[in-house]
């Protein structure tokens, strides 16, 4: 006899980072020296700060399509959604800075670090057919390598607490009403 299907509840079908006020998406290659910048990042508020309840951080690695795509499809989105990713675009390596994706130079789309043309675009989409506000934290790379070499470059190691400063202040402090988020001690 057949088993009988349960239907699928709309709860829990929508991932619970659909679910959050605030997703950060942390995107890169760990494995080619700076294009790990937003995987450290995410590791680095992980590991430092009290994340509140409201926030959802995932390393996306190179698999940014996939939590994009969920977005766009969801019932349930974030209110805000930032992706942490490393650029070159010639300014001086460590040195990050906020993109608009309306800003992201249409010559910048084929090579956008956010691994794959079609992502700008999604996040265009998601930004202008959704409501969700999307935001853009980017760090420029020194010269990546041709073969796998993982870790960061001294600049832009050196830029990961301080971008992880400005994402307390712009999106952990929102999300619990400013109250303010104390940075952990190490252990």
């Amino acid at each position: 006899m057949p088993e009988a299907v349960m239907p699928i509840r709309e709860e829990d079908a929508v991932p619970d980072f659909c679910t959050k006020p605030v997703l950060i998406l942390g995107v890169g290659n760990v494995f080619f020296g700076d294009d790990g910048f937003g995987c450290a990042l995410v590791e680095h508020l992980e590991t430092h700060f009290d994340v509140p309840a409201g926030v959802c951080i995932l390393d996306a690695g190179t698999g940014v399509r996939l939590p994009l795509f969920t977005l766009c499809l969801s019932p349930v989105r974030p209110r805000r959604l930032l992706i942490v990713d490393a650029v070159d675009v010639g300014r001086e390596p460590g040195e990050w800075f906020e993109l608009n994706p309306a800003d992201i130079p249409v010559v910048k789309l084929d090579d956008f670090s956010m691994h794959q043309l079609p992502t700008s675009n999604m996040l265009r989409e998601l930004q202008q057919q959704t409501g969700v506000e999307v935001r853009v934290l980017a760090c420029q790379t020194g010269p990546l390598p041709e073969e796998v070499c993982p870790g960061l470059s001294e600049p832009v190691q050196r830029a990961v607490p301080e971008a992880a400063r400005w994402v307390e202040r712009e999106y952990f402090n929102a999300a619990i009403g400013a109250a303010t988020v104390r940075e952990r001690l190490p252990a």
